[in-house]
């Protein structure tokens, strides 16, 4: 980030303490990336704006000058001309490389996104109507359980201060840093869609179908999704909350889920 940037951040945005890893008032750019993919995601929707604007402002002019040179005031007699090969030609061709020019790095991302890497855990996920279960299956306790739990959205009345409001959990998916992890997704009864928009993820949950995806987050940090797949009457009340930890806390996490 070059040293512009950053004062121009400190002149204007003097209110932002953090990184925002949840939705904010009027918020309409993307939440903070936290991992590669999201990364990639914010990098190509700048680079297709690029090209969007170019667009745009060409077409703009382009119309607002036929309209004001070929008016029927400074046209009495309208031209004949009904084709030209050269604009022809420019018209598909220019169109074609954009497209080929915005196809390399859209193809990199899709196959980026699907690429399992050698993962270090497997965390199972599981959509209910109206909540989350998680299961690492990797872990066994003394009877030979792993580490199963419900994540359940804490209703109003009962959040703390500083608590976001339809976003927080009783229960958080706890999950080291700059570790591969592999998500398996899955519904208990009707569709759901895993996502959290800081980590660059929207996993489709269908019942009698595991669908997996890759976690590979940078920093440490609280991150908030919602269910994006309308699963019924308290759809909008499944939040989910990813807490990613040093590998450190995350052994300490673990000791004390397979004690309970």
């Amino acid at each position: 980030m070059s040293k512009f940037t950053i004062l121009f951040y400190f002149l204007f945005f003097p209110l932002k303490k953090g990184l925002s890893d949840s939705a904010e008032n009027w918020q309409l750019g993307f939440q903070d990336p936290a991992t590669p993919i999201m990364e990639g995601i914010i990098n190509l929707h700048h680079d297709l704006m690029f090209f969007v604007c170019v667009v745009s402002i060409f077409v703009t002019w382009m119309l607002f000058r036929t309209l004001w040179h070929f008016s029927y005031h400074r046209n009495k007699i309208p031209s004949s001309l009904s084709h030209g090969t050269l604009i022809e030609i420019v018209w598909t061709v220019t169109p074609a490389i954009i497209l080929l020019v915005i196809a390399i790095p859209s193809f990199s991302l899709l196959y980026a996104m699907d690429e399992i890497i050698s993962p270090a855990i497997t965390i199972k996920t599981l959509g209910h109507q109206w909540y989350w279960s998680y299961e690492y299956s990797d872990y066994l306790n003394e009877d030979g359980e792993s580490i199963l739990y419900d994540s359940y959205m804490i209703p109003e009345e009962d959040l703390e201060i500083g608590q976001l409001r339809l976003l927080e959990v009783d229960n958080r998916m706890v999950i080291p840093i700059n570790t591969h992890v592999r998500l398996i997704v899955s519904a208990a009864d009707v569709l759901h869609s895993w996502a959290v928009p800081s980590l660059g993820i929207k996993c489709d949950a269908i019942p009698g179908r595991l669908n997996q995806t890759s976690l590979f987050i940078k920093r440490e940090g609280v991150y908030y999704g919602q269910c994006s797949e309308i699963c019924g009457i308290n759809h909008g009340f499944m939040p989910i909350v990813v807490e990613a930890v040093t590998l450190p806390d995350y052994i300490s996490w673990i000791s004390n889920k397979l004690s309970e």
